[in-house]
């Protein structure tokens, strides 16, 4: 196998080709290109150096498979953009497997998801409402992003349920400021019914470490509760206000 010099001219060239392959199929399917950027890159480089290798813009994301040209043709080996990237991953998934081609749509919701993971995690700013609102229906919610919810409800941007899963001794060694009610997994099933009306609200689920939490969770989804999120490690993993008693 030849090796790639990246910084060669010719590899700068074909580079060049692939970056413009990019944009007409882009144009073509009204696709548009990752909101992050080193995934574009990564994927076009990968690109060009199998258009050098191969003579075909194989998908860099899987092993090309063959020696000779005749048998690559034969092994079913994905060429950009892929079939499989066309008719199932981007309509059902939003992106191709490699995520350089993803619908207007899913690169809208990964930008807002990266601005709601900068505000959260680095604590650089407040939600605003729309980030509130969408982290809300989140399934899987860390300490940060619970943190972030809880003052977002206080200043009265988002709506939602906390609910302790644990049971009563674990409630009284300690519990999250804000929590709205406690439903011990052994008494679930009596619990559950106080919040039969409430099928559509936003709820969250906590326990010790998630494991409980993350139980509960399926089986109110199952028992028809539209918006059921789990802190999905639990309040160890909380560095809000704790509460004892």
């Amino acid at each position: 196998m030849k090796q790639i010099d990246m910084n060669s001219d010719a590899f700068q060239a074909e580079l060049e080709k692939t970056w413009r392959f990019v944009e007409k199929v882009n144009k073509q399917f009204d696709f548009v290109g990752n909101p992050n950027e080193e995934v574009n890159e990564g994927v076009a480089m990968g690109l060009a150096r199998n258009r050098m290798l191969y003579g075909r813009r194989y998908c860099p994301c899987f092993m090309v498979q063959g020696e000779t040209a005749e048998e690559r043709k034969s092994a079913d080996n994905r060429i950009c953009p892929c079939k499989p990237a066309l008719e199932k991953e981007i309509p059902e998934e939003g992106k191709c497997h490699c995520g350089i081609f993803c619908t207007p749509e899913y690169a809208a919701a990964q930008k807002q998801h990266e601005a709601i993971e900068e505000a959260v995690h680095q604590h650089s700013r407040g939600l605003t409402q729309e980030e509130a609102e969408a982290l809300v229906h989140q399934e899987q919610l860390d300490g940060d992003e619970l943190e972030a919810l809880m003052e977002a409800r206080e200043l009265g941007m988002v709506s939602f349920e906390l609910i302790d899963t644990r049971e009563h001794m674990e409630w009284m060694m300690g519990h999250i400021v804000g929590t709205d009610l406690l439903m011990p997994t052994t008494q679930f099933y009596t619990k559950v019914e106080e919040l039969g009306g409430k099928k559509e609200q936003n709820l969250i689920l906590y326990c010790h470490t998630g494991s409980r939490s993350f139980q509960v969770q399926h089986a109110m989804l199952s028992l028809g509760f539209r918006h059921v999120g789990n802190l999905t490690y639990g309040i160890i993993s909380y560095n809000g206000e704790i509460q004892r008693g």
